[in-house]
């Protein structure tokens, strides 16, 4: 059995299971999870590699569903699980519920939508989108399982403040994402080689044809609000923009077509945990007290 940490919210009722984004923690979810006690027991687990759980074996979609496994029998709970996750965690939780109808009642991604394909940016070549997000990849490999310097936690701190994200609670979460090193220095989580394959295990995952396998409720939360990116590609902003507007077409797509998706957005960055967990909050309980009461 692979157990993963996880923090136990307490609350009453069927368990909801919170799974955070990549590279992020279960902390991530500290503003959130007590809201949503009032009809769940919440638990939020670190995913493998990350905050206080063991490194995976093998970053792959297929172990880490197995891991939740392990880690939900250990909690008691074998059936009518509720699982939301946030990014990387929203992708989870799809597949999760994909690939056990028979123990999840209700699934959340909150903007867990991947980069996408060359064909889901309009008004952007196939080519140039192609060449884009391999430049996309390479950048986030480069920056995997990284060593920070000792400033690490302030600059990540300031940063949030410029999205209102207060600075307490922006420390805590940054801290609990990555691990302190002799000196003051930082390490990333996940470590290599575990951050390359969860990152080449995200690309490789077709998330729209995971979310037509859902058959319990599903909501898929999008941020509706994009952060300015001053130390990023002349051309991010622009291809992030396309990337909005196919997004939002996909979605409405697959809405009209699949009767158990529900689409919603949410006035924040895709740092919606930490800037907005009221909101989140509202959002994700009301899907499940509709789930619940038509379930």
């Amino acid at each position: 059995m692979t157990v993963l940490h996880a923090h136990d919210h307490g609350g009453g009722g069927p368990l909801l299971l919170l799974l955070h984004g990549a590279g992020r923690s279960s902390a991530d979810w500290a503003a959130t999870a007590p809201r949503l006690t009032g009809r769940h027991r919440v638990l939020a687990v670190d995913l493998p590699g990350h905050g206080r759980s063991a490194p995976a074996r093998s970053w792959d979609f297929e172990q880490v569903c197995a891991d939740l496994d392990d880690t939900l029998a250990a909690a008691g709970a074998t059936d009518g699980v509720a699982v939301a996750g946030h990014s990387l965690g929203g992708m989870v939780a799809a597949v999760y519920a994909a690939t056990r109808p028979d123990r999840v009642a209700a699934a959340v991604d909150l903007d867990g939508f991947g980069w996408g394909r060359p064909d889901q940016y309009p008004g952007v070549p196939g080519d140039e989108a192609a060449r884009r997000l391999a430049e996309i990849g390479a950048m986030s490999r480069a920056g995997a399982g990284a060593r920070m310097p000792a400033g690490y936690v302030a600059d990540q701190v300031a940063y949030s403040a410029g999205l209102g994200i207060p600075r307490v609670r922006a420390e805590a979460a940054c801290r609990a994402s990555a691990r302190e090193l002799p000196g003051g220095a930082w390490q990333l989580l996940p470590e290599l080689p575990g951050a390359v394959e969860m990152l080449d295990a995200m690309d490789g995952l077709d998330l729209f044809a995971v979310f037509r396998r859902v058959s319990c409720p599903l909501l898929l939360v999008r941020a509706l609000e994009q952060p300015s990116m001053p130390q990023g590609p002349e051309w991010l902003d622009d291809l992030l923009a396309a990337y909005g507007r196919g997004l939002d077409r996909d979605l409405a797509a697959l809405a009209a077509r699949e009767p158990g998706v529900v689409v919603e957005g949410v006035a924040a960055t895709h740092a919606m945990l930490l800037q907005a967990p009221e909101r989140v909050a509202s959002l994700v309980g009301h899907f499940l007290a509709r789930s619940d009461d038509t379930g």
